[in-house]
């Protein structure tokens, strides 16, 4: 569904390295792509991989790569490259047991402050992070609409589960939608050329009528190599800038309030249907309780998720991983608020385990 998703949204380019448990989505690009006019290669390496992709990309082609994490490891220093370059690139990259190569076959939620804190200096990497099937497809769609209109690099966060799990799906029931274009250059203009930071520079390609300067060095409007000059300083204040203006457009969650509740129940990916089935279960036995599925983890949806605390006295957390690694990004938010984890490694957290806390607090 992701390679669906990617293919609708006009991908034409992708290239990966087999890695457990992303290799279905580089099968299904080998497999699919090339049929729909686009190219599909497999690369010797991950760092070979997303540096393809980037070169396709500043080529002007929509761009994906897709991997796990021992791959992303490899992959952060190209992906801080787009970054400063503003190329649009897609990353998979499927989450499995750590750390190093830890279990390639077991699930787990641990590379969520990976994905988004890989870069120096903290700039916001937006994440993406499905729950279902039909979810793979929508929000693989969304994340190249993010990384073309916001000329960025985006992460669609899965886990084993969600990428390795068979779901049917009536074709009817996928949204009818496609991704957004990149802003083309006016002519004459620089490279990175914005009069306000968080202006989104209009995109020349590589190999073009115009000379484009490409440096993952820091730089000036026309891509020149500078070194603390007050307008190379603006371009890096303006690789946040332009996200953080819009924090409020990189919003998507699923929200379930029920009034009266004061217990909220916080989840994301796999996890969140096993959070959506205690708190459905919770309801049936009598409590009140309320649910909020996260799908865009970075940059955080502050007002969605001050909305759902409104009126509650506890907030339970639940994520595949050992110390509650979103629960922390998120804790300055619940300040006053008690706030409990339902954490796991090794195999998936039941319904039943956040039902007992849920069952705890009341």
């Amino acid at each position: 569904m992701i390679a669906e998703g990617a293919i609708q949204a006009g991908c034409r380019f992708f290239a990966g390295y087999p890695i457990t448990p992303a290799t279905g989505i580089f099968r299904g690009m080998v497999d699919m792509l090339p049929r729909r006019g686009g190219l599909a290669l497999s690369a010797p390496d991950e760092i070979s991989a997303v540096a393809y992709a980037i070169g396709a990309s500043l080529r002007g082609f929509k761009a994906m790569t897709a991997t796990s994490g021992p791959g992303w490891a490899l992959m952060t220093e190209s992906v801080q490259f787009a970054l400063m370059t503003e190329t649009p690139l897609v990353i998979a990259l499927v989450q499995r047991l750590g750390p190093s190569t830890g279990g390639a076959t077991q699930g787990a939620q641990g590379d969520v402050l990976f994905a988004e804190y890989c870069t120096s200096g903290g700039y916001t990497i937006p994440v993406l992070c499905p729950a279902t099937a039909a979810e793979c497809y929508s929000l693989t769609i969304l994340a190249f609409t993010w990384a073309e209109l916001y000329r960025i690099p985006v992460v669609l966060l899965t886990d084993k589960e969600i990428a390795m799990t068979s779901e049917r799906i009536e074709d009817h029931a996928l949204p009818s939608m496609t991704a957004q274009e990149r802003p083309s250059a006016k002519t004459g203009s620089a490279p990175y050329a914005f009069d306000v930071p968080q202006e989104i520079p209009g995109f020349r390609p590589v190999g073009g009528s115009e000379k484009v300067t490409v440096t993952g060095s820091a730089h000036d409007k026309q891509g020149r190599l500078q070194k603390n000059s007050p307008e190379t300083v603006q371009v890096l204040r303006h690789l946040e800038e332009k996200i953080r203006w819009r924090e409020h457009d990189f919003s998507v969650v699923e929200s379930d309030v029920q009034a009266g509740a004061e217990t909220l129940v916080v989840s994301y990916g796999v996890t969140s249907r096993a959070a959506l089935q205690a708190v459905v279960r919770a309801r049936a036995e009598g409590t009140s309780v309320s649910y909020l599925g996260i799908k865009s983890l970075f940059p955080v949806p502050k007002r969605a998720i001050l909305k759902a605390l409104r009126g509650i006295r506890t907030v339970i957390v639940a994520e595949e991983n050992l110390t509650g690694l979103y629960r922390s990004v998120l804790s300055p938010l619940f300040h006053g608020t008690e706030v409990r984890g339902v954490n796991k490694i090794g195999s998936m957290i039941t319904p039943g385990e956040i039902l007992d806390t849920v069952k705890e607090v009341q």
